[in-house]
């Protein structure tokens, strides 16, 4: 039996389709990628950053998206959803729609299971060609564990991973201060995998 061809859509279609959805897709290479919805760990994690960055940002030149804001990565044409973006300075749009980012300065993705290993990898890889972006922070929702990357000024990225409630993270690119209990405030993690049973 013949496969059924793939139909290749332009940028300025899914654009067009996009905006008028009920749902939210990414865009890559020709090709829309319907999102799936997160559990609530991840929700609440999120909710929690945006509030702390908003509350930190309010009397700074710099803005926190949730993710309803896409983010484009000129450099592979992908269109993408954050879990939050912030910018500091002017904000740099698409067009006058004024709802796809051009220059955020930070990257905030919330881990789950199901994305992980694309965020870690080929999606981390998308945010470094972005120039304006300085950060990269990455969140477990299935555990306690925040991992930042800084871009320094010969081009590599320097990680900070903390794993404890008491732990907190300076995230320079929008002068904000993260403590990992507010991050994971009223947060319920799922219990931890119990350790193998040792061998008689």
């Amino acid at each position: 039996m013949a496969t059924q061809p793939k139909t290749y859509i332009t940028p300025e279609q899914y654009l067009e389709i996009e905006r008028k959805a009920e749902f939210k897709s990414e865009y890559y290479q020709g090709e829309m990628f319907l999102m799936s919805g997160a559990r609530e760990p991840h929700n609440v994690i999120v909710w929690n950053l945006a509030r702390e960055l908003g509350q930190q940002l309010r009397k700074r030149p710099c803005r926190a998206y949730m993710n309803d804001m896409r983010v484009l990565v000129n450099a592979t044409g992908l269109y993408t959803y954050p879990d939050v973006a912030a910018v500091c300075g002017e904000p740099q749009f698409l067009d006058e729609t004024r709802d796809t980012l051009l220059n955020p300065s930070l990257i905030v993705e919330v881990l789950s299971p199901s994305t992980e290993g694309f965020d870690r990898g080929r999606k981390f890889e998308y945010y470094c060609s972005v120039e304006s972006v300085s950060e990269y922070l990455m969140v477990s929702s299935e555990r306690v564990r925040a991992e930042l990357y800084t871009r320094q000024p010969d081009g590599r990225w320097l990680l900070t991973a903390v794993n404890r409630l008491e732990d907190s993270l300076d995230l320079q690119s929008v002068g904000a201060h993260l403590a990992l209990a507010d991050l994971y405030e009223k947060v319920d993690l799922p219990a931890p995998p119990a350790p193998p049973a040792a061998a008689a």
